[in-house]
């Protein structure tokens, strides 16, 4: 396992020019920018795995044999605030791996002038290998593993995994919500759905909250399939949804986590990409700390005929940087809108769970 490890150094402190290009307009870091480098250090450490630690480039697919995709990104969740700007290393390792496909833990951490080293972000993603000819799944090396440590990632890494394909088993688009969940949207359209119900708190519908963005996508994004770079979609949602999280709450504000990203399908070079966003979920008006959950979908569209296919979809949680209530609350009118509602409940319930376990490990 260890010998999967790799790590990126971004000097912050020291280097003033580097960090003008990460900068955002508040003078902090660009934290989607970040996770495109998450995204292809997991990419890399993957690679890594499967072509030896002492591999110094990838060289050509075909000649390889095989080549690897993120399938989604279980999560990223943030531990401390990124500011003062400090250096930052990324980190990561391959913790776990099944027939063809591997589990990548990452790690974000500032740097300070003492040595003391604080961890800022925590996150998983999960990457499959294919076979370069026939694009079918390709065994992927089995870890060693070395030390109780090593033992316990890989547990960590297993699990992770667990619950995934148990979450995916009671996905609301294959089984309806369970009767505490029914009683509870039923409970949130008594209270907040009907007309007068909100007294002082304003009442936003699901379908108001959309905010779209639409590009061409150019080869200077490619990755090394030929197609669009994964992180850089990252980067486009997730500003998406920060903007539209911004706009929802009349302020700016701080990111908690990314609860989840699918790749359903590679994006070409050329194609024309539309991103939508829109407001899934927020805590109850009055609620300390309050926050925002953001869906945005990204779809291919073909210019010929305007059929539109859906290539990922990308969950992200905010909340107000005073660290307030959230006085809009956003209400969903159709049964579609309802489960969105409800998958958003769900995804900020798992990551209080998980946070709260984090913060029952110090070592963790």
């Amino acid at each position: 396992m260890h010998d999967t490890y790799a790590e990126i150094l971004l000097p912050f402190a020291s280097s003033p020019e580097l960090f003008e290009r990460y900068t955002n307009a508040w003078g902090g870091l660009r934290t989607g920018m970040l996770m495109e480098h998450l995204d292809s250090l997991a990419g890399s450490i993957s690679y890594k795995h499967m072509l030896g630690p002492d591999v110094e480039t990838l060289g050509r697919i075909r000649e390889r044999g095989f080549y690897i995709v993120t399938a989604s990104v279980d999560r990223l969740d943030i531990l401390a605030p990124l500011s003062p700007v400090r250096d930052i290393r990324l980190s990561g390792i391959v913790i776990y791996t099944g027939t063809s496909s591997m589990e990548v833990a990452v790690k974000m951490e500032a740097l300070g002038a003492s040595g003391v080293e604080d961890t800022l972000l925590l996150g998983r993603f999960s990457m499959v290998c294919r076979d370069a000819r026939t694009h079918k799944a390709r065994p992927v090396n089995p870890l060693i593993l070395g030390s109780p440590e090593e033992t316990a990632l890989y547990s960590m890494g297993e699990n992770a995994k667990k619950r995934r394909q148990s979450l995916a088993l009671r996905s609301l688009s294959r089984v309806p919500p369970s009767s505490t969940e029914a009683e509870e949207l039923h409970t949130m359209y008594l209270q907040y759905g009907q007309d007068g119900g909100l007294s002082n708190y304003e009442r936003v519908w699901m379908g108001e909250t959309h905010l779209e963005k639409t590009m061409l996508m150019f080869p200077q994004e490619r990755n090394v399939h030929q197609k669009v770079f994964g992180g850089y979609l990252m980067r486009l949602a997730y500003e998406l949804g920060f903007a539209n999280a911004s706009l929802f709450t009349r302020s700016h504000v701080t990111f908690m986590s990314l609860d989840s990203i699918s790749f359903a399908k590679p994006v070409p070079i050329g194609s024309i990409l539309r991103l939508t966003s829109q407001v899934l979920h927020t805590t109850p008006p009055g609620e300390f700390p309050g926050v925002v959950h953001v869906g945005v979908q990204a779809n291919v569209v073909d210019v010929r005929t305007g059929h539109e296919q859906t290539t990922n979809d990308f969950r992200f949680t905010w909340y107000p940087d005073d660290g307030g209530a959230v006085v809009r609350q956003v209400v969903p009118k159709t049964y579609q809108e309802a489960m969105l509602w409800l998958e958003g409940k769900r995804a900020l319930e798992i990551g209080d769970q998980i946070r709260g376990e984090r913060n029952k490990k110090p070592s963790a």
